[in-house]
């Protein structure tokens, strides 16, 4: 039994989604020039809006998350430097082992709640002067959390570890992917988040649906030596303001959209809740990811795989447990048929 529409509900992440007519338009009629030589009009344009939105002094747009980070954590470090982040970052689990290829770094995974560190613990594992150990050079914090389900940061925590990190002289860099998300959950402006960090990068291509793109902002001289890390590492475009222009368009139109989608994964995780073999709270969402766990015997291999039948899609992130994520091209009514597939195929067993 599928959805009845031959419609595909695709609820794996927010990357999936697609620009948006206007963004199609933008990218077609965009002025253009060679980025690299700083002349793309329409690049410049973006990276002023998005250092603008932040609070921040400049800006870089980058095509992928992964290399603004990656970008930045080669910007702030050098060799042997040790980096304090939590456990189930993205830049632990995600980047293809980026840190030690690329800068060299060793990371200290702390085991956080939901994804979220307390000041406490990344104060206990700043590390003393000491030639037998790496010094402390990076604080890296991911807010929404990916992997923690979306959970957010209170504004007053982010002010907290920065203020363990600023006295130090330790850097706090921001994987904040989906910081316009932990803003409006937050209920503050991006640019306050964005205050408690020294570099913060985000993504075009999640929940604001530009078809690529990142920007890794900071001040000046700190964007102006990443510039030249964009360069080393192969992400220096061209007429890149084909893509800008899809980016402008989802700065200015898609941030306050948000709310739909977290309204939907709350609709979503409040159905899934009530469903026997869910292990769930819906209390617990923020924003619109959503992670739910099911009681044995059930794995989430058998029952993504059974959803797929029905035209719902998910995605598998352990054992017995699956993602699913909210964005602008699936609807509240999705979110009855996603349950209403979950009900059935783990009332049937298969």
């Amino acid at each position: 039994m599928g959805t009845g529409s031959g419609r595909i509900i695709d609820l794996r992440s927010d990357t999936v989604t697609l620009p948006t007519e206007e963004m199609r338009e933008a990218m077609r009629s965009a002025p253009l020039g060679d980025d690299v030589f700083g002349e793309d009009p329409t690049v410049n344009r973006l990276e002023e809006m998005a250092a603008a939105k932040l609070g921040k002094e400049a800006a870089l747009l980058v095509p992928s998350g992964t290399m603004g980070n990656q970008v930045a954590l080669l910007t702030h470090t050098r060799r042997g430097d040790e980096v304090i982040l939590d456990a189930d970052a993205h830049i632990v689990h995600y980047e293809s082992g980026a840190p030690a290829v690329l800068s060299g770094v060793m990371l200290r995974p702390l085991p956080g709640q939901h994804g979220l560190l307390s000041p406490e613990q990344i104060e206990a594992a700043v590390r003393s002067p000491d030639i037998h150990t790496p010094p402390t050079t990076l604080i890296c914090l991911e807010n929404t959390h990916n992997r923690g389900g979306g959970s957010v940061y209170p504004l007053p925590a982010l002010q907290a570890v920065a203020a363990v990190a600023r006295p130090r002289g330790i850097p706090l860099h921001l994987d904040g992917a989906r910081i316009f998300n932990a803003a409006l959950a937050s209920g503050v402006p991006a640019s306050a988040i964005a205050a408690c960090a020294d570099s913060v990068m985000f993504c075009l291509s999640k929940g604001l649906s530009a078809p690529v793109g990142s920007l890794l902002c900071g001040p000046a001289d700190f964007i102006l030596r990443a510039r030249r890390f964009r360069k080393m590492v192969g992400g220096a475009m061209r007429q890149a303001g084909v893509l800008a222009a899809a980016g402008i368009v989802a700065l200015e139109k898609m941030v306050d959209r948000l709310e739909v989608d977290h309204a939907n994964a709350k609709r979503l995780a409040a159905g899934l809740a009530r469903i026997p073999g869910v292990l769930l709270d819906a209390g617990r969402v923020q924003t619109n990811i959503l992670i739910f766990r099911l009681a044995p015997p059930q794995t989430a291999a058998s029952l993504v795989r059974a959803l797929a039948m029905d035209g719902v899609r998910a995605l598998p992130v352990g054992p017995a447990a699956i993602r699913m994520v909210t964005h602008k091209d699936v609807e509240g009514a999705d979110m009855d048929v996603a349950i209403a597939a979950v009900a059935r195929h783990l009332a049937t067993g298969r």
